[in-house]
């Protein structure tokens, strides 16, 4: 065996278990999935072949509607606060001192932390109540205690403020990257002629950013319209539907109403969704760099 094909053969070897645990826990499940979409899953009775009609019942449902609309609102939400959160944070805390390794570590430790836990927090300082510890702050400025999670009109931009909370730090750190790789002479040259600080973040930041804008406007998109721990421990979907999501509605569909067929009918549209729109931002960043 030749030094190559002996190397090939060791890197497969090394990358064997993580493979297998993919195949069993994600691509397997995910081939059952789709071919469970075609059937009315009844267990213990024999799986009853439906064809479409998973997809018909979930296309027309007024429920899966609205948690598709709810889910792209909090896609947008979150994608557009968290670019702009962690961009700002990113200009804030970058440069060479010694300890803004300190800092940079403190404001990325909520993308670290567990997010059952964090939106358990969250939904203690969401307590609508006098009591609640945001109704606290508020009333320190004469605001009058609101009800967040408790409102239909509210409680989806609640859960949106956590996100967007929790996915800037993961943007500040993607931004930071980018903005070590700008040539600094092209700062020094526009500050010769002139140039004020919004200028060159205009002219010189911002077009400099732009691969890492498409990427992360491609994981947070994604990770907005997959989002599911958050809305369930936060609301669950209530009050009254208003915070309810595709994934919470996939969920209730296959554990609460046994609906397993109509679930995995919901799954394989979100994914389709999601692959369509990795796809169409590709094809758009592609265009633009030609």
């Amino acid at each position: 065996m030749t030094h190559s094909r002996r190397g090939t053969a060791v890197a497969w070897l090394l990358l064997a278990p993580a493979l297998l645990l993919f195949l069993y826990f994600k691509f397997i499940p995910m081939a059952l999935g789709l071919w469970k979409s075609f059937f009315k899953v009844q267990p213990f009775l024999g799986d009853e072949w439906v064809g479409l009609d998973n997809y018909r019942t979930i296309m027309t449902d007024e429920a899966f509607a609205g948690a598709v609309g709810h889910s792209l609102l909090l896609a947008v939400g979150t994608t557009g606060g968290s670019l702009a959160l962690g961009l700002g944070l990113a200009l804030l805390i970058e440069g060479p001192a010694r300890y803004l390794w300190f800092v940079r570590a403190a404001v990325f430790l909520p993308v670290v932390t567990t997010m059952a836990a964090v939106a358990e927090v969250w939904r203690i300082m969401y307590h609508p109540g006098d009591s609640g510890l945001l109704n606290t702050i508020l009333g320190w400025i004469a605001i009058d205690p609101q009800p967040f999670l408790a409102s239909e009109h509210s409680s989806l931009w609640s859960i949106m403020g956590m996100n967007v909370w929790r996915g800037a730090p993961y943007d500040m750190m993607i931004f930071l990257a980018g903005l070590v790789g700008i040539d600094r002479t092209l700062y020094e040259a526009a500050a010769v002629d002139g140039a004020t600080t919004r200028h060159r973040l205009r002219y010189i930041t911002l077009p400099a950013l732009r691969p890492v804008f498409w990427i992360l406007f491609t994981l947070a998109a994604i990770r907005g319209l997959r989002v599911f721990v958050e809305v369930y421990v936060l609301t669950n979907g209530g009050p009254n539907g208003s915070s309810e999501v595709i994934m919470t509605l996939i969920y209730k569909l296959g554990f609460q109403r046994n609906e397993l067929g109509v679930a995995s009918a919901g799954g394989v549209v979100l994914f389709a969704a999601t692959l369509v729109l990795t796809l169409v931002v590709q094809l758009m960043r592609r265009r633009q760099a030609r």
